[in-house]
């Protein structure tokens, strides 16, 4: 179930069973259930429940396979960061709504500094990715600036 992301959820009512769920889900999602039940001390059953809710809240928003990007033809990333040129919320909402639909956007991240929003995107090359931000960026009216960064190595934090 997709959630708006100003949507206030209750998660100061998690308690530590439910946190300890959470973290071993995020450090490895594709925990059996029972081995996840077993690392946070409760029967599978109640584990599976929990899981359930966690999931409903939106506590969970997902499972995913962390796939090499060059084995499926996109090797080169690049985070290309994006000044609007108008800040109302209708422009601001209508830039992530049409981002995130975007060919070869991995993520869109809305951030606080000079710039507005920074799309983390996959390329086949540097050409496609230049052509990326000529033909969906550049041309796009509500879009003042655009600068991309290239990035080399991807490491995947612990958090």
């Amino acid at each position: 179930m997709p959630v708006a992301p100003n949507d206030v959820r209750p998660f100061a009512a998690l308690d530590d069973v439910d946190r300890a769920i959470l973290t071993e889900l995020a450090a490895d999602g594709r925990l059996p259930n029972n081995a996840l039940a077993e690392r946070v001390g409760v029967a599978p059953s109640t584990c599976l429940a929990r899981t359930r809710a966690l999931r409903e809240s939106g506590a969970i928003r997902g499972f995913h396979a962390e796939v090499d990007p060059a084995a499926v033809g996109l090797p080169l990333q690049a985070l290309v960061s994006v000044r609007l040129a108008a800040h109302e919320r209708a422009a601001v909402d209508a830039f992530r709504a049409r981002s995130v639909r975007l060919p070869g956007v991995v993520s869109v991240f809305h951030v606080a500094g000079a710039e507005d929003y920074v799309l983390h995107v996959r390329a086949a090359s540097g050409d496609a990715l230049r052509d990326f931000v000529l033909d969906h960026l550049a041309v796009d009216p509500a879009v003042q600036h655009t600068q991309t960064s290239l990035i080399f190595e991807q490491a995947r934090g612990m958090g």
